[in-house]
């Protein structure tokens, strides 16, 4: 027992004093630096010794973990590989993929504005909570959102130009800020599925509204297809949201609280998935995000007041806009027989 504690300790020591080597060596040197660590290792512990730790044999450990009985899990080398070779690349081309696109949208088609003058009335389309809703989640999913592109990418765009400790702290309030909010973000999800699922139900004319891309290219361009409160596009988006924001929501939780058994497995690809599912929402509202500032005309006003142009509730929600209209006459005329009850009523007390 004495023996293999002793052997165990040597190892450790050769880890730390390989791991201190690779911190003090240029990043040219990273090849070296692994065969140097290597050597010594082999030196210290012995070649059998070590070729077991590696292949991640049980028994060389004192950890009580799930998987106490493993020092170096091999299979990790393959969630590193695909992480950072396949995992990191991938998602920075599919972001600034995005963004091109989004801005070749704007360059060659140009934004979608209104095909009639604006009429000056107003109607109202989201209540303060509705707002106070969405702002929220915007703030909230933006902010994981660099504090995650942050801790992926921060090493590779950042850290070679700032001190180290400077970096040490960024890193660090990425993390913190990351591990705290991502909490919240779930429970705004939940708000968000339950004050605004109603609306986001498809329907037979949603698919019309597909075809035609919403009239924002091609033949159809500017002849607006028919839409509900929301229309198919921003039914789409929120479902999006809903579903793949409950993957990043669940597997960021795995990840937040390793206290319930969660292996190293478990971890590994909890990261893989919060990764990809990430990527997807990032992706996604850059479009929305695109639609709301630049590609519409007047998108954003509803959000920010409450209330829309008459001509863009036509233009863009005419079914909802009848529904609208329809109230409202059906209140006016009420209104009327009510003043005409009470003149009546009024006439008759005078005669």
């Amino acid at each position: 027992m004495f023996s293999i504690l002793k052997r165990a300790s040597l190892a450790m020591l050769s880890l730390m004093t390989a791991l201190l080597l690779a911190l003090s060596l240029p990043v040219h040197a990273e090849q070296n630096e692994s065969q140097v660590a290597q050597r010594e290792m082999t030196q210290l512990a012995g070649a059998d010794f070590w070729r077991q730790v590696r292949q991640g044999e049980e028994g060389y450990t004192t950890s009580q973990s799930a998987e106490h009985g493993v020092l170096i899990s091999t299979p990790g080398q393959t969630w590193y590989i695909l992480k950072e070779k396949w995992m990191s690349p991938a998602g920075a081309v599919a972001i600034f993929g995005s963004i091109a696109l989004v801005t070749l949208m704007y360059v060659a088609i140009g934004p979608l504005m209104l095909s009639a003058p604006r009429t000056g009335k107003k109607i109202k389309r989201w209540s303060r909570l509705d707002r106070a809703l969405h702002w929220s989640m915007a703030f909230t999913f933006l902010t994981l959102a660099f504090s995650g592109l942050m801790l992926v990418y921060g090493k590779h765009f950042l850290k070679p130009y700032i001190p180290s400790e400077l970096w040490g702290f960024i890193v660090m309030l990425a993390k913190q800020y990351h591990n705290y909010i991502g909490p919240i973000f779930y429970a705004l999800l939940l708000c968000v599925l339950i004050k605004w699922w109603r609306k986001s139900i498809f329907k037979k004319v949603d698919f019309d509204w597909f075809i035609k891309l919403g009239g924002m290219v091609g033949k159809h361009k500017g002849t607006h297809p028919s839409a509900e409160f929301s229309n198919a596009g921003e039914k789409a988006l929120f479902w999006m949201l809903i579903i793949v924001g409950s993957v990043v929501a669940l597997s960021g939780l795995i990840l937040d609280f390793p206290i319930f058994g969660q292996t190293r497995r478990d971890m590994e690809m909890s990261n893989l998935v919060h990764m990809i599912a990430a990527l997807i929402l990032i992706c996604g509202f850059i479009f929305h995000i695109y639609i709301g500032l630049f590609g519409m005309e007047g998108a954003l006003e509803g959000m920010v007041t409450g209330e829309v142009d008459e001509t863009w509730a036509k233009e863009h929600h005419d079914l909802w806009y009848q529904q609208v209209a329809e109230k409202e006459q059906t209140f006016t005329e009420s209104s009327e027989i009510s003043q005409q009850r009470k003149g009546a009523q009024t006439n008759e007390q005078t005669s």
